[in-house]
């Protein structure tokens, strides 16, 4: 007989997480459009961008320019490099800061670590 009460399932901490990412997740869907969020969304066109000029750059290609635009688009400028690696660099690139985010997300000092490369990048972004 399966046991759906589930009583014992989840303790304090789990359920803070799940109440968080719950939250989180609310918040974003109603400010989606709103322009609280543009930063972030510049933030993550910025590092989609420099996905393409890091692919570039290993495998021996030139970067000429990257232009993050304020409606949410980009573009990254390269001569030469394997374009075959180049080209889906930024959606995978995308993956891998969030990947490497969450797992900084584990422990306070990667955490912080994470937080100021993140205020860095919003700082480029909004200023630069």
């Amino acid at each position: 007989m399966v046991n759906w009460e589930l009583n014992s399932c989840c303790n304090n901490g789990q359920v803070t997480f799940l109440v968080t990412i719950g939250v989180f997740t609310v918040v974003i869907l109603v400010l989606w459009r709103t322009v609280l969020l543009l930063p972030f969304k510049l933030i993550t066109v910025f590092l989609h961008e420099a996905s393409h000029a890091i692919a570039c750059k290993l495998t021996c290609g030139h970067v000429e320019g990257i232009k993050v635009h304020t409606d949410e688009g980009g573009v990254t400028q390269t001569r030469g490099g394997i374009y075959l690696v180049i080209l889906p660099a930024g959606y995978l690139g995308s993956s891998l800061w969030g990947m490497a985010l969450i797992l900084a997300s584990t422990n306070l000092l990667t955490a912080r670590i994470a937080v100021g490369f993140f205020l860095l990048a919003l700082f480029v972004v909004l200023f630069l």
